[in-house]
């Protein structure tokens, strides 16, 4: 089945695997062309070589480095000519453990990669296309950014400002493009092995709906908020987590 071209382009960070890669399928399954970003060159490749070479096109790079950030938005915009739509979803989690130990340096790694990349994404695509054409921004949050999760503090304190740049873009930037986020609990991927490897059944026993999550279903709700169905949201985290936080304060 041929897929209609929408004439939309979206760049996605993070997403040569897992679940930016999840939300580039299902873009460009409903006619978007999409500009992935990644560390690796090889993955990167195979994952373009999915989507269709006429589908997709990717910039290897580090998502802090706002070289490489100034770089995915002038290809993206030499190839397609617009940048619709961002989804920010590069992340990192370098570390485990408390806080109260902590490296400071660490910390300042974590939120470079996950709120700062995102702020610079956000003000590169706002002024190459978003301010005079309006579109589109959904940051990937995580449901550690809206409750205490041990262990992974940096993270989760991350995660929380990326809650919060949602709210201050979406106001600053109304009304001409939205800005919404989708914050996850564990998704099925590499980045979160960890997690769920060996003790998959465990860890989904916890959701009331039995299973952990895909980057399927990640995707399906980011091509939801970039869609004309969701034309009147913005400012708004939608928690993607089987119902997990329905069993908070259960006994």
């Amino acid at each position: 089945m041929t897929v209609q071209d929408s004439g939309r382009v979206a760049l996605i960070s993070g997403a040569s695997r897992g679940i930016g890669f999840g939300v580039a399928e299902a873009l460009v399954a409903r006619g978007d062309r999409v500009c992935i970003t990644g560390r690796g060159e090889e993955a990167l490749r195979e994952a373009v070589a999915r989507l269709g070479e006429d589908r997709a096109i990717a910039v290897a790079g580090k998502a802090h480095d706002a070289r490489h950030r100034e770089a995915a938005v002038e290809r993206t915009m030499e190839a397609f000519g617009r940048v619709d739509y961002l989804v920010n979803n590069a992340g990192t989690n370098p570390v485990f453990g408390g806080l109260a130990d902590l490296d400071l340096d660490v910390v300042r790694k974590v939120y470079e990669t996950n709120v700062l990349s995102a702020l610079g994404f956000a003000q590169l695509t706002w002024a190459a296309w978003q301010r005079d054409h309006g579109g589109a921004i959904v940051n990937i949050a995580s449901i550690a950014g809206v409750h205490a999760s041990p262990g992974i503090g940096a993270y989760g304190m991350s995660k929380a400002a990326m809650v919060n740049l949602t709210l201050q873009l979406a106001h600053e930037f109304a009304p001409v493009a939205r800005v919404n986020a989708i914050a996850p609990a564990v998704v099925k991927t590499r980045f979160a092995q960890s997690l769920f490897e060996g003790r998959e059944e465990e860890a989904a026993a916890a959701y009331p709906l039995g299973r952990l999550g895909t980057p399927v279903d990640i995707g399906g709700a980011a091509a939801f908020l970039t869609s004309e169905q969701a034309d009147w949201i913005t400012g708004q985290t939608l928690l993607i987590d089987g119902g997990l936080v329905l069993n908070a304060g259960v006994s």
